[in-house]
């Protein structure tokens, strides 16, 4: 009754936007374009003809990869046999203040990964608190794993998931894994599906390059639907990039949520460095740590330590989100603050790598993720400004062809196999023109961190006059740059 119901919903929000762009349609008048407007559009299509060739791109490399080229990896893996099993698994799972419920799910389906998988297995629990150990010892004691499977505890202080995750590879070291060891790197909110690790491990053997790979992500939110259906477009649309990267073999994070390593990687103190202190020398902001963003740190470390990523689509995991608030504005636009401001953070010292190192479509990538912020809000401030000068059908014209491209957009979503939904135009749109005025105000704030699970945030000892000039030159630097972007257009329009 409950999937009746929920497709009846469906299907009239998609009659819904199929009428909204009906209505727009006819309201517009039969003459569409004004002489006047050559450059308008003129610019408009430069620009549209860079992002949509960028997507594009992306679409046709993912579609490649996932249907094509993985299955011929897949099977070459296969052919492998024993001789590409591990010699130990480690599974790490790293929580801090997340509730019993979600806990109790990630740690059962650990444990039972870790019996099911077949491998010598040592589960790493990087806790804070005692309720956390003693959760996982009863479930422990419930499971009684074979001898083969064993169990070790990190207690830490609760100084950041950067500390968590250090203090745990250092314990991984103590056990001196060889070079046939893999450790996974699990979130306190991530439940492992069955098959995970087998389905992941052989492609160490298959690639001897990769240092590093991540899975694909399905979601179970706990807030509203629109926040369900943001997270579901997102987990979509990453799965989609992630292939895409995965063709050259430069999948751009290690997710945080679940990822797996070689052993001999997590156990470099190097990366163990790189990991717990990243940080950043900016010429304006001064020196600071990374709060946030360890999945980024450890893609960089890898990058820099001249190894290769990948991806395995068929190898899932389900997250439970809590979002940071119960408004879907507020929530989203501090999840974006933190995810974008990660990517900025490394975008600049990733460039400095070079495209011998990263390869030419990477660097194109990390490009236009720096120029991306100005470009997805071009298209709208130039409608308004023609609506305002000429007339009010260009903004109409353009809610037509905004409407008409996410409608486009979110039906070739569906060859990632994820759910795709009657929300997720709209959403597509908030997240461009949202997602870039976020990108905006902290391409000048990167100093500026924060957690949206827990209430840290980065303090830095700074004097009163360089904590001024910091506040003072990161709005001056926001307001110039908006003003020239404002001022460019109203002289082309």
């Amino acid at each position: 009754m409950d999937r009746l119901k929920k497709g009846f919903f469906e299907a009239a929000g998609w009659l819904f936007y199929l009428s909204l762009l009906m209505v727009i349609a006819l309201a517009l008048p039969r003459t569409l374009f004004d002489p006047n407007s050559k450059d308008f559009l003129l610019l408009v299509g430069a620009v549209g003809l860079w992002r949509y060739s960028m997507g594009a791109m992306h679409f046709l490399r993912g579609v490649l990869f996932l249907y094509v080229v993985y299955p011929h990896y897949r099977r070459k893996a296969r052919r492998l046999g024993a001789s590409a099993d591990p010699s130990h698994v480690y599974l790490m799972v790293t929580s801090f203040r997340i509730d019993a419920l979600t806990t109790a799910m990630v740690y059962r389906s650990v444990i039972e990964e870790a019996i099911g998988c077949g491998f010598p297995t040592t589960v790493v629990c990087s806790i804070v608190e005692r309720s956390d150990e003693l959760l996982v010892k009863k479930l422990w004691a419930k499971y009684q794993p074979p001898e083969h499977v064993k169990l070790d505890f990190v207690r830490i202080a609760g100084t950041g998931k950067r500390d968590g995750l250090a203090n745990g590879f250092r314990a991984i070291s103590r056990h001196l894994p060889d070079d046939d060891a893999v450790v996974a790197v699990i979130d306190g909110d991530s439940v492992l599906e069955e098959g995970v690790v087998r389905n992941t491990v052989r492609y160490f053997k298959l690639f001897p390059r990769v240092g590093g790979l991540t899975t694909n992500e399905f979601c179970e939110v706990r807030g509203s639907y629109i926040m369900s259906e943001w997270h579901k477009l997102r987990f979509a649309q990453r799965h989609l990039n992630m292939c895409s990267m995965a063709l050259s073999k430069r999948v751009l994070t290690m997710t945080g949520r679940m990822s797996m390593f070689r052993a001999t990687v997590v156990t470099n103190p190097e990366f163990i460095d790189d990991v717990e202190s990243d940080h950043l020398e900016h010429w304006r902001l001064g020196s600071f740590r990374f709060l946030t963003g360890d999945d980024k740190s450890s893609w960089y470390s890898l990058m820099r330590l001249g190894y290769d990523t990948f991806y395995v689509p068929d190898a899932a995991i389900n997250t439970v989100e809590h979002p940071p608030e119960k408004s879907f504005i507020k929530a989203s636009r501090k999840l974006m603050f933190r995810w974008y401001g990660n990517n900025l953070r490394q975008n600049s010292r990733a460039l400095a790598l070079g495209p011998r190192r990263l390869g030419w479509f990477t660097s194109v990538v990390l490009m236009d993720q720096r120029i991306s912020m100005w470009t997805c809000l071009l298209g709208l401030t130039v409608a308004l400004i023609a609506s305002i000068k000429y007339s009010i059908a260009y903004l109409l014209i353009y809610l037509l062809w905004i409407g008409t491209t996410r409608l486009a957009l979110t039906l070739l979503l569906t060859v990632t196999g994820h759910h795709i939904g009657p929300a997720y135009p709209l959403i597509l749109y908030y997240n461009q023109i949202v997602g870039a005025m976020v990108k905006v105000y902290v391409f000048f704030r990167l100093d500026q961190q924060s957690w949206t699970r827990q209430p840290t945030k980065l303090t830095r000892d700074l004097a009163s006059f360089q904590r001024w000039f910091n506040t003072w030159s990161s709005r001056s630097m926001t307001f110039s740059a908006a003003s020239v972007f404002i001022a460019t257009l109203l002289l082309v329009v």
